[in-house]
């Protein structure tokens, strides 16, 4: 039983990945606006009524990476030994989601940035972004730290969008990884 809950659960989740990669792909192709829920059902290979199952809208299904990229970090954040800082596990988790996803493409990186910019995303964003900042700022409760855990977490990841945005708008052939440390590290000045 417990096999079959298992691998329910993993063509679950697969299904949801290939809806939200097919997503992606059409909306920096064509554009929000010009994709459909159809469209995306039919370049993921599944029904109408199947995309349902899984998302509300093509803004969920465009969104679904973002979310899950941010469960993990809460997640790496929550497994980080006890005996480091909030703001050393923040950094720590970093790490760690870096060396398991490794370096993104640049150029892919800049597409999505721009076709996730579309005045129908930019609330869902900004909604995803503050319940990212409760959890993490529950995630490092009970760690030493200089400031409150929702300040320390606000802190954290305006320096992960900054890097993010500087990394995909300059022209040298630094890494995000790069980009991050170095500001995340002048964040830490009042934080470590």
């Amino acid at each position: 039983m417990e096999t079959t809950v298992g691998l329910r659960e993993r063509k679950k989740a697969e299904t949801r990945q290939a809806v939200h990669e097919a997503a992606l792909r059409l909306v920096v192709e064509h554009g929000l606006d010009a994709v459909t829920v159809e469209a995306i059902a039919d370049a993921a290979n599944i029904s109408r009524r199947t995309f349902s199952n899984y998302f509300s809208g093509k803004e969920d299904a465009l969104l679904y990476g973002e979310e899950q990229r941010i469960r993990a970090l809460v997640e790496q954040v929550r497994a980080q030994p006890e005996g480091l800082t909030a703001w050393q596990a923040l950094r720590a988790s970093i790490e760690d989601l870096h060396r398991e996803l490794g370096e993104p493409e640049r150029e892919w990186a800049l597409r999505t940035r721009l076709a996730k910019r579309h005045p129908s995303l930019l609330a869902r964003q900004l909604a995803n972004h503050a319940a990212l900042e409760r959890d993490l700022a529950e995630a490092v409760a009970g760690r030493k730290s200089a400031v409150p855990g929702r300040v320390l977490a606000a802190a954290f990841l305006v320096g992960l969008r900054v890097s993010t945005h500087l990394w995909t708008e300059e022209h040298e052939a630094r890494t995000l990884r790069e980009v991050m440390n170095e500001t995340l590290d002048h964040l830490a000045q009042p934080f470590a």
